[in-house]
């Protein structure tokens, strides 16, 4: 399956590369929802929330009223989770918060799974060179991917796998990767990272992958199929 995604920054659509430098930007959010409205799943992100640097809470919350959305973004809190989850959202996206200096952490990812119920709980595993990456992409952990998600896996219903090596550049995902993070979760899981093609997107849906697509929807490199 396809899962557009929706990135906004200062109350437009972006799209970044590799979470740093901005490449595109729609002013016209309106379009993208009418454009995105027959997807069972959209993915959205608010950027601002998640580097702390304000938010778009308003926008957000419209956008999940209108479309069948999973939320992320500064959801630090098991509290703010539910909340987020009570706005409209069908599913919540926690990252960073999972985790500590040394790995997961356990007890925050339980307290989540007890206020908003495991199931609509996607746990965000984000992994550059191999190890996972925190913090809006800045710091690594000790701790690779496919030890994360399996001990993230009792207190979620889904894993969002983000391949930050080949994020943005359209180039396409490392499968390998992908692979062993597959095998390592029994929960759904949806990958993100340089995908750009139906190929692909067909060869994720064999293994049972969901494919996480922005910047190659948002360029017209992949056509979008009715």
């Amino acid at each position: 399956m396809l899962i557009p995604s929706i990135d906004i920054r200062a109350g437009r659509v972006v799209q970044l590369v590799q979470g740093r430098r901005q490449a595109l930007a729609f002013e016209d959010v309106d379009a993208w929802i009418e454009k995105f409205g027959d997807y069972p799943r959209v993915q959205v992100i608010d950027l601002d929330a998640a580097m702390g640097s304000g938010d778009n809470r308003e926008l957000v919350v419209g956008i999940c009223r209108r479309l069948p959305c999973r939320l992320g973004g500064g959801l630090r809190t098991p509290d703010a989770a539910r909340r987020a989850l009570d706005a409209g959202a069908r599913e919540v996206i926690l990252g960073s918060a999972l985790f500590s200096e040394a790995g997961v952490n356990l007890t925050f990812a339980a307290s989540v799974a007890e206020a908003c119920d495991a199931r609509r709980v996607v746990a965000a595993v984000d992994a550059r060179g191999g190890r996972v990456a925190v913090k809006g992409w800045q710091e690594t952990l000790p701790i690779g991917p496919t030890d994360a998600v399996r001990q993230l896996d009792p207190w979620c219903g889904g894993v969002l796998y983000t391949h930050i090596d080949t994020e943005g550049l359209m180039g396409g995902i490392d499968m390998d990767a992908v692979k062993a993070v597959r095998d390592a979760t029994s929960r759904r899981l949806s990958a993100a990272g340089g995908i750009s093609t139906w190929d692909e997107i067909n060869a994720l849906d064999a293994m049972g992958v969901d494919a996480v697509v922005g910047m190659a929807v948002y360029t017209g490199k992949l056509e979008l199929r009715g």
